[in-house]
């Protein structure tokens, strides 16, 4: 059987929906349906559209398809058995239901570049499938790449957003296939801001503030619980931000993904369809760039939840009598699928045959010894939970042949008809059938006698003799069937006096005479019917047509009144063509008998025999009650004619044509139409106009003449002769306006005079700039521009409107000027000022003004530079705690990527946020120095979590925080100090500890794996790590073995040097003896400083500020953590400042035995903290204002 799917959705745009049920049988089967279980009948539903000899029924979406909701059953039937379909639910979906994204405004995205974005979409809710995409408001898809794309949700990320992001029609359309409908989002604009780092672009500290390791968009956390039926289809996302763009690395814990297992979306969604139990496990997405990685782990669980699936289904079988037969369906699913038997569409518990030889086990039916009562179509039901599936077997078992048809049926036939004899077999195996008189045994033979597939038997121009009994003989190798049929023979019944037509007096009576001739079997049965106008007229019936009572009286065999039938007329007849005028004539024709409805209107038709031959075209409609129409004919035509009727019930045939007619060749009656003048050159003018068409030439040697002059300064036209439909004029000047006129003739003329029409010729550039340009300032990111019109004679063309080119050239911070791109807003129409936004606020920019016209830009303006004002600057960069105590937090930050100012200092607010509902107090520290780039915040309670933000200050205010949450610690740990020396295969770490350690020192090559040393104790104030290759860059990492945490002591990234300068920077330099000789110089020399010190101030008095110079206070100042393994561009350099340095020179204001006065020198901290730069600096001191508790400037 052919089923309609389950669940059918009805969606309101469509006009129909059809419940199919489809099935084969002999014989024939008849079909019935159940609604919600109850007998339902598609064909007593006058709502409802359905089909002869099948099962299928059409519901029309008239409004009311909720009346028609449920579940419905087909069964198809006949004498052998009984076959049903699955339940087919029927969903309609309400017009009021049609999902819509909601009406909002959406405010301007500002992002700065390479920071990430994100576009949510949150789509609406409807039938699914959904499928999201993005596009511009023009319908252009955005393109996707590793940098961009959309999740799963729906959103787009941008992993880091670049200048050519910025648009302001980014649209989500969410399509639902089911219902046939779009939706549109709001358009989003995203306005990407330029790095300030651009005009540092040989910063190494600007370029690893804005690069960065990677970090998730989505999904959040460090882990995901994923939870799937066994059979559907994994989907594991994971999108970065990070740059440069991260790229994303899949794995799976402790095994391999499986071979099916697709990356898509570039690599950021990791699908495999149809899990199985072995895909149950972890997996992991690590999104990875050379500044770091980030990782998020997927425990997927598979759950043996499963609907019924077919191993195999029950197979229609054809046996003997006396066989056993099999009947076995094999399901699987879980939990595993109850398995029910029907026969004929009821369950075996209920249905008639519960014979003892059949036994059903689960899953399969055995029937001993089968017999032909067990032919039926058996039902296969399984079900669980999670649905339900159902089959159907054919059961047959071969038997004698069975004749559908009954016996003894009475057959009457017209003489001289024809008449068909029934006689339906079924029969397994095959039989054949044969057809014989009750005189003879013999089969029936002749032309006139056919016996059809089916095993009826035509006769077909009945005689007198065909009367009487014929067998049907049915017979196969099981045995034989046979029936009778009795045919009888009537008289033809005839009208021998059929009624006359009357013409008669208004209230007069017409009498009408019927005189007919039967067989007399039917003389009980005959009847006769009168009909007026196609509508029976009843026995005695009383017409008061308002004029006059008219009185139907019927007797046996004679009645009153004409059958009458109306139908499309005649057509018309005797078509001639008369009062022949050269190009008009007179059509005349007789109309046809418009059986009995009034014709309406005649169609004349033309055909140009010479041209078009066999093309018929409409040339006249005349009212029904005319017979004639005067036609206009064009020249030099061969017309035929020809004519149709019209009346209420159609047209009718085409009259027979009339003999062919030549009119003379004239002038053309017009001139050509739809002339266009246009300009694709400067010096040119293009015009080009409709041709007549061949029909409209009345004559042979069809040509134009194109005039044209320029208006108010010739007065004499240029003419010229073409054949063609358009015509180019050079050597114009450029746009000035043309007088143009088109002119047609042929050989026996011109036209009528034509229309004279204006145009333009070719544009050109506009030669001319605005002048007066002028600039003001309305706020930090705006400008209003204005200037003087160009004059139209300098237009030279229609005047587009004008375009405003600007460019930065500086920011007010720096004095180095640098080169960006050009940006242009186009603004249409006559206009003298604009308004440009969107520009970068203490800047210096330039722009210009410029005309155009449809061939393009005039010349630019005269350049006016123009300063924006100071703005709030961005916030802070690369702000974090570098090292948590448990009283104290170390913090360090950047300068802001856009300062939009000059900087006056730092706002620092903090507050404790542990896990409850109440906050502690909001605390300030204005930190005015503008170079400060960390800071320690002291006087913190141990194990706490605090919200700290970090705002930076120009004069005009303070610009957004950045935010960032720690908790302290329930120890103090102190950390070394690190000094470091690179050679050409090794690497010298050197470091202070207040406390002892032992550790490990890592190194690894650039995108390798780790390689952990021996332990190192930390009594030792160096380690020497061997092997490494010249010229390689090496991270390295010490770690402490007591922390728990493994986090790591240092970490930085060194480059040893390159083979050919081994032989200038080797040396002896990185010889054991002589470390230690240079540590001994470094001992001797720091005593005697000590001494002079002693000696010099022995006595004397200094000031409070050269005691503080002299003597700083290490803990206020904090502990540099991230310094370590640092090493020099000359191994031969000394460290200044350093415990190994070989120079004596420490000039009174520093220290000799502490580096962490050197926090403070700008540029000396990358991304993490780490230390890159020479223990030398300026030390700058922090005039600090505390609201709240006491801090110290670091």
């Amino acid at each position: 059987m052919e089923q309609s799917s389950s669940p059918m959705i009805a969606a309101p745009f469509d006009e129909s929906f059809t419940m199919e049920c489809e099935a084969k049988g002999n014989p024939e089967p008849e079909f019935r349906w159940t609604k919600n279980g109850q007998e339902f009948d598609p064909y007593q539903d006058s709502r409802l559209r359905t089909e002869d000899g099948s099962g299928t029924f059409t519901i029309p979406n008239n409004g009311n398809l909720s009346d028609f909701q449920g579940s419905y059953r087909c069964y198809a039937s006949n004498k052998l058995g009984t076959a049903i379909t699955e339940e087919i639910e029927f969903i309609p979906q309400r017009r009021r239901h049609v999902p819509k994204f909601p009406k909002e405004k959406i405010n301007p995205i500002e992002v700065e570049e390479g920071q990430s974005v994100i576009l949510e979409c949150n789509p609406p809710k409807g039938i699914p499938p959904l499928q999201i995409y993005w596009m511009t408001i023009d319908l252009q898809h955005i393109e996707q790449d590793e940098r961009v794309s959309m999740g799963l949700n729906g959103n787009l990320y941008f992993s880091n957003a670049l200048q050519k992001d910025s648009r302001r029609d980014y649209c989500c359309f969410a399509s639902f296939p089911r219902i046939r409908t779009i939706v549109q989002k709001t358009a989003m604009s995203v306005v990407v801001k330029s790095s300030a780092f651009h005009s540092y672009t040989h910063s190494y500290t600007a370029n690893a503030i804005l690069e960065r390791k990677p970090r998730l968009l989505t999904p959040s956390g460090v882990k995901t619980y994923t939870h799937l039926v066994k059979g559907e289809d994994l989907l594991l996302e994971c999108i970065a931000e990070g740059f440069p763009t991260p790229n994303i690395e899949w794995v799976k814990v402790g095994d391999k993904l499986p071979d099916r297992a697709l990356l898509e979306n570039h690599g950021k969604l990791l699908t495999i369809p149809e899990v199985q139990d072995t895909d149950d496990g972890k997996y992991m997405c690590k999104a990875k760039n050379p500044h770091g990685e980030t990782t998020h782990y997927f425990h997927v669980t598979v759950e043996g939840k499963e609907p019924p699936r077919w191993e195999f289904e029950p197979e229609s079988q054809l046996s003997m009598i006396g066989t056993d037969v099999l009947i076995k369906c094999a399901v699987t699913g879980n939990p595993k699928p109850t398995v029910s038997w029907k026969v004929n569409g009821l369950s075996l518990n209920g249905a008639p045959i519960t014979s003892h030889h059949q036994r059903v086990f689960d899953d399969k039916i055995v029937l001993r010894s089968a017999t032909s009562s067990d032919s039926a179509v058996y039902q296969c039901e399984a079900s669980n939970r999670h649905g339900t599936i159902l089959a159907n077997a054919n059961i047959m078992i071969m038997s004698e042949p069975v004749i559908v048809t009954e016996d003894s049926q009475q057959y009457s036939a017209i003489e001289g008809k024809g008449v068909v004899l029934n006689c339906k077999v079924f029969s397994s195996p095959p039989s054949t059938i044969s057809w014989s008189r009750e005189d003879s045994a013999d089969p029936v033979k002749g032309e006139r006698f056919s016996v059809h597939e089916n095993g009826s038997l035509e006769i077909h121009k009945i005689e007198r003799d065909d009367v009487g009994e014929y067998s049907c003989i049915a017979k196969n190798t099981e045995g034989s069937s046979a029936i009778t049929a009795n045919l009888d023979i009537k008289d033809p019944t005839r009208i021998i006096d059929p009624p006359q037509d009357q013409r008669i007096l208004i209230g007069t009576t017409a009498q009408f005479s019927c005189q007919a001739r039967f067989d007399s079997s039917f003389s009980r049965d005959f009847d006769v019917f009168w009909l007026k106008d196609g509508i029976v007229i009843a026995l005695n019936e009383t017409e008061d047509s308002g004029r006059a009572v008219n009185f139907w009286r019927v007797s046996y065999h004679q009645s009153c009144l004409l059958c009458c039938f109306p139908d499309v007329p005649d057509a018309p007849e005797d078509l001639m063509l008369s009062e022949d005028y050269g190009r008009s004539a007179k059509l005349k024709w007789i109309p046809g008998d418009d059986h009995n409805s009034t014709t309406s209107e005649f169609i004349i038709e033309f055909e140009d025999s010479q041209r078009e031959p066999g093309n018929w075209r409409e040339v006249l409609r005349i009212p029904g009650n005319h017979a004639s129409a005067s036609l206009k004919l064009h020249g030099h035509v061969e017309y035929r004619f020809r004519v149709k009727a019209v009346n209420a019930i159609g047209k009718s045939r085409p009259s027979e044509p009339t003999e062919s007619y030549k009119t003379p060749a004239t002038a053309p009656d017009k001139n050509p139409e739809n002339i266009k003048i246009e300009g694709h050159l400067p010096h040119e003018m293009d015009i080009n106009w409709e041709p007549l068409t061949p029909i409209e030439h009345n004559g042979p040697g069809l040509e134009y003449k194109v005039s044209y002059r320029q208006q108010g300064v010739e007065d004499n036209w240029h003419e010229h002769v073409v054949k063609r439909h358009s015509f180019v004029v050079k050597n114009t000047p450029t746009f000035v306006p043309y007088e143009i006129k088109i002119h047609a003739r042929n050989h026996q003329g011109w036209a009528p005079e034509p229309k004279v029409i204006m145009g333009y010729s070719g544009e050109d550039f506009p030669s001319a700039a605005p002048d007066d340009v002028a600039v003001d300032v309305m706020n930090n990111t705006a400008v209003k521009v204005s200037w003087t019109r160009v004059h139209k004679d300098k237009l030279r063309g229609h005047l587009g409107g004008y375009r405003v080119n600007w460019w930065r050239l500086r920011s007010l911070l720096d004095s180095r000027r640098f080169h960006e791109d050009k940006h242009t807003l186009t603004f249409p129409g006559d206009r003298g000022h604009a308004l440009i936004p969107g520009l970068r606020p203490f800047s210096e920019y330039s722009l210009i003004v410029m005309a155009f016209n449809s061939r393009g830009n005039g010349p630019g303006s005269h350049a006016v530079n123009f300063r924006t004002p100071e703005g709030v600057p961005d916030r802070p960069s690369a702000f974090r705690a570098v090292d948590i105590q448990k009283h104290s937090v170390s913090l360090s930050w950047a300068r802001p990527i856009e300062a939009h100012g000059l900087l006056v200092g730092f706002l620092l607010q903090y507050q404790m946020i542990n896990d409850t509902e109440e906050v502690g107090p909001l605390l300030t520290i204005n930190i005015s120095n503008p170079e400060s780039s960390k800071w320690l915040l002291q006087d913190l309670e141990p194990v706490s979590k605090y919200k700290l933000y970090m705002r930076a200050c120009t004069r005009v205010g303070c610009g957004p925080a950045a935010s960032e949450e720690c908790t302290t610690s329930t120890e103090a740990r102190e950390l070394p100090v690190f000094v470091g020396i690179v050679g050409q295969r090794g690497q010298e770490c050197g470091w202070m500890l207040n406390s002892c350690h032992e550790g490990h020192c890592f190194t690894t090559r650039s995108k390798g794996n780790w390689k952990i040393s021996e332990p190192v104790n930390a009594s030792k104030t160096f380690h020497v790590i061997e092997g490494l290759e010249p010229g390689t860059e090496y991270t390295v990492r010490l770690m402490a073995k007591n922390w728990v945490d493994n986090s790591s002591i240092f970490e930085d990234v060194i480059r040893t040097k390159a083979k050919g300068l081994a032989s200038i920077h080797g040396g002896i330099s990185n010889q054991s003896w002589f470390i230690g000789l240079m540590c001994a110089v470094a001992l001797l020399t720091l005593t005697l400083l000590i001494a002079c010190f002693v000696n010099r101030n022995k006595g004397g008095k200094y000031s409070v500020k050269e005691k503080e110079d002299l003597h700083p206070d290490v803990e206020s100042q904090g502990m540099n953590d991230d310094t370590f393994c640092e090493y020099s561009d000359n191994d031969e350099k000394p460290l200044k400042g350093s415990l190994h340095s070989h120079s004596g020179d420490i000039k009174p204001a520093d220290s000799g035995d502490s580096l962490v006065d050197y926090g403070d020198e700008e540029g000396q901290f990358n991304e993490d903290g780490s230390f890159i730069g020479e223990y030398a600096g300026r030390k700058e001191r922090a005039s600090v204002e505390i609201k709240g508790t006491g801090q110290t400037a670091a």
